[in-house]
């Protein structure tokens, strides 16, 4: 029998990766938990009705990465009307 060779590339080691992809992978990681922590306090301190849905299917969606959090804010949220200038004094 002939063996084949491993065609697989081996997975990079965090002290292989060169600095700026460290430096990248922290911030990205960084932008990540802070979009999650927003949409998650987003959800606790919003009342239900004025969140698209069940607050627990979209606490579950959050965790998905970017497109959870981000699609919480695009859709999950109702539109409140705005104050005019002369109601907010």
């Amino acid at each position: 029998m002939a063996t084949k060779k491993d065609t697989r590339k081996k997975k990079k080691a965090w002290k292989d990766l060169p600095p700026l992809a460290r430096i990248g992978t922290v911030i990205v990681g960084a932008v990540q938990l802070s979009l999650l922590i927003a949409a998650q306090r987003d959800i606790s301190k919003r009342p239900a009705e004025q969140i698209r849905g069940s607050k627990a299917v979209w606490r579950m969606v959050t965790l998905i990465n970017f497109v959870g959090p981000g699609s919480y804010f695009a859709f999950g949220r109702k539109n409140l009307p705005r104050r005019s200038a002369a109601t907010a004094r």
